[in-house]
């Protein structure tokens, strides 16, 4: 995921300023791991994708519809879910609730989830995974949204598909009831859909999370070290484009506010309570902890949470103790932020 997340018709348009040549070394494993996590990693890495599908969407989607589905098989083994399929506003969603119900306290709130996968891949079983363990440890109903995708749809697809679930959730739920969050692509189109909602005219949510990916373009080190570190080939470019390479945001200018909100001060200074969270070794680190700076500058109340020693997306993987603590993070912060008083 992370490397196709990257690779996806990169074009760099700017010039490094000042380099560093870096030296080769071996990185351990971090100490701040858990035996599982150690033993996950070894899994991961039988589960990359191959490099000769990086420009077929078609294997993409084979390859991602496989990891998926494993890792969705993994999920049932930890939560007990019910799903069901329907259609909010014309859009396609996938309801999850835990199998002993809503808890008492959660029955007046509603989380919405954005997949993950490039906005290429993902729906159905990689929204799943997504949305099961958050479902499951907040004792809550996460309704995860099957937006459009490239490259048959791009920006802003995926904002109106979340904003027409939002706009349908609206008359049923108070604003400061509904939160939104999403892993990867999900992370930036939650952020992106949060400002969109507020184009139109629409109550903004009571908290969102955007995970391993936010409003913004890749910046800083992260994008560069992150492909060593985890046993992946480097950043194929000196320098970082100033927008996303990726088949969705083609053509969306760097300079779009609703877009790249987290670049935009007026978008910054409206965002709801976000939490922002990240295995340490992921490529979109560098992104979150400058949209961390600017929220938490803006007065924005805002959480930051990287994981050492792990990779982007890591809590797909739920067999070790840093996925839980992930899970409770984020059903602790919606929690904590999001209302519970009936419409």
């Amino acid at each position: 995921m992370k490397r196709l997340f990257l690779l996806a018709a990169l074009a760099a348009t700017s010039s490094a300023a000042a380099q560093t040549a870096v030296p080769a070394f071996t990185l351990p494993a971090s100490n701040q791991l858990s035996d599982e996590a150690r033993q996950v990693l070894e899994r991961m890495k039988g589960a990359t994708a191959p490099a000769d599908i990086a420009t077929d969407i078609a294997k993409q989607r084979a390859f991602y519809g496989l990891y998926n589905d494993e890792r969705l098989a993994e999920m049932r083994k930890h939560f007990r879910t019910r799903e069901r399929r329907e259609t909010m506003n014309g859009v396609t969603v996938d309801i999850v609730e835990p199998e002993g119900g809503i808890a008492k306290g959660n029955a007046q709130r509603v989380l919405i989830n954005v997949h993950g996968g490039a906005f290429m891949w993902g729906a159905g079983s990689g929204a799943l995974v997504e949305a099961i363990p958050v479902a499951a440890t907040m004792g809550v109903k996460v309704v995860t949204v099957d937006y459009r995708m490239a490259p048959e749809h791009r920006y802003p697809a995926a904002s109106e598909d979340v904003t027409a679930v939002y706009r349908e959730l609206l008359t049923q739920y108070r604003p400061g009831n509904i939160g939104i969050y999403g892993c990867s692509a999900g992370g930036i189109a939650t952020a992106q859909a949060t400002a969109w909602i507020r184009k139109q005219g629409l109550p903004r949510p009571g908290a969102i999370g955007t995970f391993c990916g936010t409003g913004a373009p890749m910046s800083g080190d992260s994008p560069f070290v992150a492909g060593p570190i985890t046993g992946e080939a480097p950043f194929p470019a000196p320098a970082l484009p100033d927008t996303l390479p990726i088949p969705y945001m083609a053509g969306v200018a760097a300079n779009d506010p609703l877009a790249y909100p987290l670049t935009s001060d007026a978008e910054v200074k409206a965002m709801p309570p976000t939490l922002l969270l990240a295995g340490g070794r992921d490529f979109a680190v560098s992104a979150l902890t400058l949209a961390h700076r600017r929220l938490a500058a803006a007065g924005v109340p805002s959480e930051l949470h990287l994981f050492d020693g792990l990779p982007h997306a890591f809590f797909v993987w739920p067999d070790m103790p840093e996925s839980t603590e992930a899970y409770r993070l984020m059903a602790s912060f919606f929690d904590r932020h999001l209302g519970r008083r009936a419409r």
